[in-house]
Parts: structure tokens; sequence; C-alpha cells
């Protein structure tokens, strides 16, 4: 088979994006498909406000292992092979919950799932930016992939929504079994289509090209690349330490919400039906923003967005900080957020993180962030639901207020940064240069 690169463009490598785009769609659908379901889960199963608190926080601490480890686990042996069968334990696990008749099982299902889902973004991710012809089409590729993130949760809460007045826990089994659909699928398509084979072909054959030797299964320290005290480890190490802080404070509210969400509004006296229904049109907005940030990912107005949507979330909380008992005050400030995050949040993060560290520890350190940040969603998440009732919500939204400028902080950093050395690809075409000059 030839490896020669029939077409470029963006639309040539969508396929891979949609591939990579459904293990997106699985994660986001496992946190808000579990958030929006959570009451009927907890009346079907008798389960207790603990029983409740430690499904949501050890499915996102399973979220957060299969992030640490999965990355580093696919660099060791190969995130192709990775790529291609992570999507098959997603589905057991959810498979698990469909029939979950206590607590315990549906424990179980949660964790192998979440476990899948962790794993499965930084070594998508990685396998999307490496397949790429080039920066401009990977940003776009990446950055799409996130519209699928916001069609998992959308399509969440449409089935949280329809299947709502279901009795007993009928309606969670309903929406995890739609989830382990999806993911077989997603498995399916990843193993036998030789669309991708050729995707994985070229990209290896473009690295030889240009003289990139191939690390996949050799031992590659990351620790060492960040930590050597060259000039080289040390710009590493910075684009590390601002995408970390500015993920991590993005990601502790957007957890909360994606998590509690349905939780808040009904604690601001909605019932079920209205929460999952304005979840629907709340989430409808920012689909349709992540689509339009996938056409500007890799253009010259990405930076700009990034501080315009910074500024909309610094007002969302602003404004819960200041009236957040009440229901429509809630609902107004999480579409005003619903405006900002696509533009600075998940998908700007995951273009830095492949942007900028070579090839060989892009999974391992995409997967270390996000663990990370899941850690820190996972503790938050067990005292979320004390943190967010009528009497404490507003306290909680100055704190936020404080996460939001420190994300500013920290993505402005980045932004400088990126703009003095360049993205790895611009790095590594400047090198080659002086090689050969």
């Amino acid at each position: 088979m030839s490896t020669a690169v029939k077409d470029t463009k963006l639309g040539g490598y969508m396929p891979l994006a949609v591939a990579a785009g459904i293990g997106s769609m699985l994660g986001s659908g496992i946190i808000v498909g579990l958030s929006a379901t959570i009451t009927v889960w907890q009346k079907g199963l008798g389960l207790d406000a603990g029983q409740v608190g430690v499904l949501s926080g050890v499915m996102t601490f399973a979220i957060a292992f299969g992030s640490l480890f999965g990355g580093r686990l696919a660099d060791k042996i190969g995130r192709v092979l990775v790529f291609n069968w992570i999507n098959l334990l997603y589905a057991i696990g959810a498979a698990i919950c469909v029939f979950a008749p206590n607590f315990t099982m549906l424990l179980i299902g949660l964790v192998i799932a979440g476990l899948a889902s962790g794993a499965d973004l930084p070594i998508s991710m990685t396998i999307v930016s490496h397949d790429a012809p080039n920066d401009k089409v990977a940003a776009q590729l990446v950055s799409t992939t996130q519209v699928f993130w916001q069609v998992g949760v959308f399509i969440s809460f449409i089935c949280a929504f329809l299947v709502s007045t279901m009795q007993g826990a009928t309606g969670g089994r309903v929406v995890f079994a739609i989830l382990a659909v999806f993911a077989v699928v997603a498995w399916l398509w990843r193993v036998l289509s030789p669309t991708f084979r050729r995707f994985h072909e070229e990209a290896d054959a473009r690295d030889a090209a240009a003289g990139v030797a191939s690390t996949c299964g050799e031992k590659v320290s990351v620790t060492k690349m960040l930590f050597a005290g060259t000039a080289n480890s040390k710009m590493l190490l910075g684009f590390f330490l601002a995408i970390t802080i500015f993920y991590c404070g993005w990601n502790l509210l957007a957890n909360t919400w994606g998590q509690f969400q349905t939780y808040m509004f009904v604690q601001a006296n909605a019932s079920q039906s209205l929460a999952t229904g304005l979840g629907i049109i709340l989430n409808f907005i920012t689909l349709a923003l992540n689509i339009a940030f996938a056409s500007i990912a890799g253009g010259k107005y990405r930076n700009k967005l990034f501080f315009v949507g910074m500024a909309i979330t610094i007002v969302a909380m602003v404004c819960l900080a200041m009236g957040g008992t009440n229901l429509w005050v809630i609902v107004g400030a999480t579409a005003l957020m619903n405006f900002g995050s696509p533009f600075a949040g998940e998908a700007m993060y995951k273009v830095w993180t492949q942007e900028s560290f070579p090839i060989e520890i892009r999974a391992s350190v995409q997967g270390f962030i996000n663990g990370f940040s899941r850690l820190l969603c996972g503790l938050f998440a067990l005292v979320t639901p004390m943190l967010v009732v009528p009497a404490t919500i507003k306290t909680t939204m100055w704190g936020f207020v404080g996460v939001v400028v420190l994300e500013l902080i920290a993505g402005t950093v980045m932004i400088r940064m990126q703009g003095k050395y360049g993205t790895d690809e611009e790095r590594q075409l400047k090198a080659k240069a002086g090689a050969e000059a």
C-alpha cells in the first residue's frame, strides 16, 4: 500500500476526528449521563445521599486514574493498539451499569467505564495530532473532537429528559445502554477501518522522511524531558505548568456543572424534567459555539477569542456570586458560561497540549494533566453537594471567581510562551533548516 499523503486538507482527515470524537462523546456522556440521572438511580436503587456522592466521586477518580496511566501505557505498548481497543472496555463497564441490581454493581460498572474513558482522551488526541499532516489541520481536528464532547453532553441531557418520567432506575439504564452501543460502534470502527490504518502508515512515513524516529514501545522519560535543566526542558516545563494550572481551574468549574448542574437546578426548585430540559437548551448553545471554534482553531483569531471567553466566564461567576439562589439567575449564568467555555476551555487546552510537546510524550503529558485535574475534581465532588445548595452557593461562586482569574493568568502566560517559542512542528522545521544550512 502506498504511504503517500493523498489529501492534506481538513476534510480528508475528518473520519479520524469523528472516530476520536466518539471517544470524547463517551467521556462526556458518562459524566453527564450519571449527573442527569443520578436522582433516578437514587430512587430506583434506594440509594442514600452518601452513596450518591460516592458514585460521582469514585467515577471521577476512575477517569483520573485512566488518564494518568492510560497515556503512559499507550506510549509503551502502542498508541494505535490502545486507541483501537479501549472502547471495548468502556462498553463492558456501561453494560454492567445497565444491568446493575444494586449500588455495588453500579459502582463497579462506573469504575470500569471511567477508567476506559479517562485513558481514551489523551491517546485519541495524540493519534489525531500525529496523523494530521500539519499544525493547522491538527488544531482543527483536535478542536473538532471537542464538538463531539459537547454532543455527548447534549445527547445525555436529551436522553435523560426523555426518560425522566420512567419508573425506578429504568431511565438510567436506558441512558447507559445507549452509551454502550456507541462504545461498541467506536471500537469496531477503529479496529476494522482501512482508512485509519492508512492514516497511521502515512504519519509514520512522514516521520521517517523527516528523520523523526518512532518511539512507540520505547521508554521515554517524561521527567527527564521536563526537568533536565536544558533550555529546551525549561521551555517544555513552562508549557506544562501553564497548561496544567489553566486546565485544572477550568475543569474544576466544568466538572462541577457537568456533574451537578441538574442537582443545582433541582435544589433551586426546578423539577427533574425542567432541569434536564434546561440542560438540553443550554448545551445546544455550547455545541454550536464549539463547531464555530473548530473552524478558527488553527487561525489568527483563536487567541483573541480566548480572552473574550474568559471575560464572559468571569461575568457569569460574578452573577452567580451575587444572586445564585434564584433558579433563573443560575440558568442565566450557566448560559453565559456555555457561551464562554468553547473559546477558553477544553478545546483550547487540547490544542495547546498537542501543539506544544514532542509526539513521544504527548499522550503521557496530556494523560497526566487530565488525570491530575480529575483527581482534584473527584475530591471536590465529594463535598460539592454541600457547596451548591442555596445556603452556600453564593460563597462557593466567589471562590470560583478567583479560580477563573487564575485560569486567565495561566492562559495568558501560555499564549505568550507559544508566541515566543512556537509549536513543536515549527521548532522541528527550524531545527531541520538550521542543520541543513
